[in-house]
């Protein structure tokens, strides 16, 4: 006869290692592999069609010289040897880089000055949130040929109201000439976005603890110290995220210049995208090599200021905490 103790010593054991290989239970929350892959291959193919074999394109293509797809000529790095050697490139990276440094503290600053007109009660305050926020949703080619109509040097409403003024000397061809073509553009530009900074600079004020800003009024502290001591720097994070999006959009700005001066006057407008443009589609050089090897060589650039900025940020959290 086998000992009854042994034998409840074995059933436990059992039980124990049918719950440790048991099969888990179906979740009816999940879906099979299948159904996620039928619902996600739309989504894949358009991605795939339309970003992903665009971008291999233009990496395979920067190492050929491509006058069509069917008699392509391979030249290894020698593309990416002359990008370096070219002038009207350098010119063009120096202004995009002007542009998205300069162009971004305009931005944001305009954007908050106009918050805080709103954030105090201007009057005729509901007319101004609508007029300030309109440019942000008219397209860039309406508002470049606006603008263009505005800066024009006989009509123009700016060199209209310099010579009422009788300011007559100051009147310009703001976009015919390279000393002011590209602060031209950058002002257009800041208008349009002025209005989104503004909403985003709105929002972060009426996030702001009250009780700060009420012991800060009940210490008579001044407007500029409030401003300036507790303001900005509550707003600070907001401010700097405004920058760097705005600082990442105008690395790759295209529409505008193309719309009001193609780059012009003497590539003193000229930007890394609409070079490529040009020397893709608009010379007629019959080669899509080189400007495939420009656009690697900036995506490069704008993916190691993205990677910068968020290791920057990662520091600063950890830091913060």
């Amino acid at each position: 006869m086998s000992d009854p103790s042994s034998s409840g010593v074995v059933a436990s054991m059992r039980r124990t290692l049918a719950t440790w290989f048991a099969a888990p239970e179906a979740d009816s929350r999940r879906a099979s592999l299948p159904t996620v892959m039928l619902f996600l291959a739309p989504a894949l193919i358009v991605y795939a069609a339309l970003t992903a074999y665009p971008v291999l394109r233009t990496f395979y293509n920067s190492f050929f010289n491509v006058a069509d797809l069917a008699s392509s000529e391979f030249v290894g790095w020698a593309h990416y040897a002359e990008v370096f050697k070219d002038k009207t490139f350098w010119a063009a990276v120096r202004n995009t880089a002007i542009w998205s440094v300069i162009g971004p503290i305009l931005d944001v600053v305009v954007g908050l000055l106009l918050a805080l007109c709103l954030y105090a009660g201007v009057p005729f305050s509901r007319f101004l949130r609508v007029a300030w926020f309109t440019p942000v949703l008219l397209s860039y080619v309406v508002v470049g040929i606006m603008w263009v109509w505005i800066y024009n040097y006989d009509w123009g409403v700016v060199n209209g109201m310099l010579r009422a003024m009788g300011l007559e000397s100051w009147a310009q061809a703001w976009l015919g000439d390279p000393r002011f073509a590209l602060g031209s553009l950058i002002v257009t530009h800041a208008w349009k976005w002025a209005g989104f900074n503004m909403v985003v600079c709105l929002a972060a004020l009426h996030s702001l603890p009250s009780e700060v800003l009420e012991a800060a009024e009940l210490d008579n502290c001044g407007w500029w110290h409030k401003l300036t001591d507790i303001i900005v720097p509550m707003l600070w994070p907001t401010l700097l995220n405004l920058y760097i999006l705005a600082f990442i959009g105008k690395m790759k700005v295209f529409d505008l210049v193309w719309i009001m001066t193609e780059g012009g006057p003497v590539w003193s407008t000229e930007t890394v995208s609409t070079y490529v443009y040009k020397r893709a589609f608009n010379w007629n050089t019959f080669d899509l090599g080189y400007p495939s090897a420009i656009a690697v060589v900036w995506f490069f650039v704008v993916v190691g200021f993205v990677v910068f900025f968020n290791v920057l940020f990662r520091r600063r959290e950890r830091m913060e905490y």
